[in-house]
């Protein structure tokens, strides 16, 4: 299979296990409090393809990028059916149960991140950076790529002086000021020496933010996998799932606060090329991705925005507050005033993919 193909291939199963876990979320709870689910779809528009089993039709839709549950009394209170059926509509419950069906969809995508890393570190174990002076991966157009270093090669001394650990080659690197080192390296039993010259280079956070400039000769360390027992991968899979979505909340912020650039958004393409990597990087990497991507949707999902379940929430904090429903015009105007929104940031999205497509 072709690298297009891939990447189309891993981004479609992606999207279609994040969106059915999401909808799953939503619809498992209604069904729970007896409301009237008439529609589970992936994807949005005409409905491509249905079959109805019982009184739910599940259907694929033209447009992939998304889904929805459609229950009794979500869109029309005044529909004939919520009138001869009010227990069974969702515009008619209290608001804690309207919150508790909106809420469990952003939960499930939680819920998924969580067992998701949970089978992977009990099955194939946590992967950790490697203490060893071994290549990891190579930057292309770095020295490191000029000199001739791959990935797997062991650097065994730095000017002359013997070294063992990560850490060692590192701030051999760092404290280099520029000069040329030369390193022998270890390939395959065989021992050569190269020389590289470290550029200084930007250095960045993950969340995009300028760290200074640092010298680097664009390497980057290799890692290894560490057996982990079920008790054990249950704590980590839970540590995982917290700092993941502390880590999305905080790139949040710092865009709001423009320290970080818009511009590091990445949109469908972004996500189908990183899902293609990953894909022919191996199940075990491709998983890993999954779940993040599945926490990044349950955070996006619980922002206060209008068409999100995070503005659905805060429609009913506000009713809970006020004690009576929000008018109906201003749900519908708050809901295109957010779906507006949502179209901007598809389109900005959009325009930053294929930004990167065009610069390479």
């Amino acid at each position: 299979m072709t690298g297009p193909l891939i990447s189309l291939l891993a981004f479609a199963v992606a999207l279609g296990v994040l969106v059915f876990v999401h909808e799953l979320g939503h619809f498992t709870v209604a069904k729970r409090l007896g409301i009237l689910v008439q529609r589970f779809s992936i994807g949005f528009g005409p409905v491509v393809l249905s079959r109805r089993r019982g009184e739910t039709e599940y259907a694929l839709s033209a447009m992939p990028l998304g889904g929805y549950v459609k229950m009794l009394g979500e869109e029309d209170e005044n529909d004939p059916a919520v009138i001869a059926a009010p227990e069974r509509a969702f515009s008619t419950q209290p608001a804690r149960r309207r919150a508790a069906i909106v809420f469990a969809g952003p939960a499930m995508n939680f819920v998924f991140a969580f067992l998701m890393y949970a089978v992977l570190f009990a099955t194939v174990g946590a992967e950790v950076p490697s203490h060893e002076a071994r290549i990891g991966g190579v930057s292309a157009g770095m020295p490191a790529e000029r000199a001739g270093l791959q990935a797997n090669d062991r650097i065994v001394a730095v000017d002359d002086t013997p070294i063992s650990t990560w850490e060692q080659l590192s701030q051999a690197v760092l404290g280099s000021q520029g000069h040329r080192l030369r390193l022998t390296v270890d390939r395959d039993g065989s021992q050569f020496p190269l020389e590289a010259t470290p550029e200084l280079t930007d250095n960045r956070t993950i969340f995009g933010e300028d760290a200074g400039r640092v010298y680097r000769i664009g390497i980057e360390a290799s890692r290894d996998w560490m057996p982990v027992s079920a008790p054990k991968a249950v704590v980590m899979a839970g540590e995982q799932t917290w700092s993941a979505s502390v880590v999305v909340v905080k790139g949040l912020v710092l865009m709001v606060q423009g320290r970080v650039s818009p511009r590091e958004l990445g949109g469908p393409i972004a996500i189908a090329r990183a899902a293609g990597q990953q894909a022919r990087a191996g199940a075990r990497y491709f998983l890993t991705m999954l779940a993040f991507l599945s926490i990044n949707l349950g955070v996006l999902n619980l922002l206060p925005i209008p068409a999100l379940d995070g503005g659905h929430l805060a429609f009913f904090a506000i009713e809970g507050l006020l004690r009576r429903p929000l008018r109906q015009r201003h749900r519908e105007l708050a809901q295109q005033v957010g779906l507006l929104l949502l179209i901007t940031l598809m389109v900005f999205v959009f325009y930053n993919d294929i930004h990167r497509l065009v610069q390479g």
